[in-house]
């Protein structure tokens, strides 16, 4: 048994002085703690959850033009996610939800790092986006076309062993020649694929920026609305009446916006100022109407390195939220999100995926962004 001592335990049920005992990948007491094989002192520091991040691109790098990656093999993108995945780890990240990437490449990674064979935290994978023919992010996409194509797209991700079914409700920024905000898939479409996900209880994603497409993926009953870039307060109400959680992606945009002479596609960064215009009033809107947030960040898109995913709690801040709001963003409720019952907590029975932090991350979000000690399933990797 390993004990964490001496620390102030921070999570979604607040602050308190507490003792934290690791046995066997599990947080197995919390409190009054007796002595274990191995301690840490922790004195004057935060024990926290470790992170959720529901939205990542394992087989992406962050380089200025994603488009480049279509002339990489399909181990040229392996390599790359094994790279992620260590970084996000040591970065305090311990668990993430690929959000597309081709065939089964994110489920291998999540055997790979189950097994012990790379290090990395817990993986969740969508498999293939189900995207419309020629639609957003096709070339690593299942295009389908129809309320049946879909909903065979959708079974082959799931016959995979999918753990969520993500699909592109609208245009996007980083693809040539789409709309950003533009709807591609109907409502129709997105209802197939919804249902065809529930048959294996399987949560939903759909990438959103305009507002149409958001109403069509919301009233097809998805479980979530990633970016929401463009939305307004008619649908942020929608949303909070649905039960949808929404995924910012803060850092998505804002990575792009900050870098216009780094090689970045003159049409993508077109699109990314038109979007940031819009975007810092989602917040605003999702706040009056109390839609549910978990966080996310689109990890792997131009400048969004893995490394880098922690300063996404500040950047919810930055966008109206308070730091315990941010925490439970990265979370219980990004745990939710995922379906996952054992993670966001610093509880008996958990999963030990934990961070030791400097600061109190209640009173600042940067304190996310350097972690003294990181602990996945048990295992000290930081």
């Amino acid at each position: 048994m390993h004990v964490l001592r001496n620390g102030t335990v921070v999570d979604a049920d607040g602050a308190r002085e507490a003792d934290v005992a690791i046995e066997a990948g599990e947080i197995v007491a919390v409190g009054d703690v007796g002595r274990g094989d191995t301690e840490t002192d922790v004195t004057g520091q935060f024990v926290a959850p470790g992170l959720v991040d529901t939205h990542v691109h394992l087989m992406m790098d962050g380089r200025p033009d994603v488009a480049t990656a279509q002339s990489e093999s399909r181990y040229d993108h392996a390599y790359i996610a094994a790279e992620n995945l260590r970084a996000a780890v040591e970065a305090g990240v311990t668990t993430v939800r690929d959000l597309g990437g081709p065939e089964s490449m994110a489920l291998d990674a999540a055997a790979a790092v189950e097994d012990g064979r790379i290090p990395g935290p817990r993986v969740l994978a969508a498999c293939e986006n189900v995207v419309m023919t020629g639609g957003h992010g096709h070339w690593f996409g299942r295009e389908a076309d129809g309320p049946d194509e879909v909903r065979k797209a959708v079974r082959e991700q799931l016959k995979r062993g999918a753990d969520v079914v993500k699909c592109m409700a609208t245009g996007g920024v980083l693809t040539e020649g789409a709309v950003t905000g533009a709807p591609e898939l109907t409502r129709e479409e997105i209802e197939a694929l919804v249902d065809a996900a529930a048959a294996k209880g399987v949560p939903t994603a759909a990438h959103a920026h305009g507002k149409e497409g958001l109403l069509n993926a919301v009233e097809a009953g998805i479980s979530s609305i990633e970016h929401g870039t463009f939305m307004d307060r008619e649908a942020a109400a929608a949303m909070a009446d649905a039960g949808t959680y929404w995924v910012p992606t803060a850092a998505a945009l804002r990575n792009i916006v900050e870098n216009p002479d780094a090689g970045i596609p003159e049409s993508t960064m077109a699109k990314a100022r038109d979007a940031a215009e819009s975007f810092d009033s989602s917040f605003d809107h999702t706040a009056a109407e109390g839609v549910s947030v978990a966080m996310g960040t689109d990890a792997g898109t131009p400048f969004n390195h893995f490394e880098n995913i922690p300063d996404e709690m500040e950047y919810m801040v930055e966008g109206g939220m308070s730091e315990r709001e941010a925490l439970e963003a990265a979370t219980v409720n990004a745990a939710d999100l995922c379906g996952l019952d054992d993670v966001g907590r610093v509880a008996d029975g958990y999963r030990a995926d934990l961070v030791v932090l400097d600061d109190d991350p209640l009173s600042d979000a940067a304190a996310w962004q350097d972690p003294v000690h990181v602990f996945s399933g048990g295992d000290q990797v930081v």
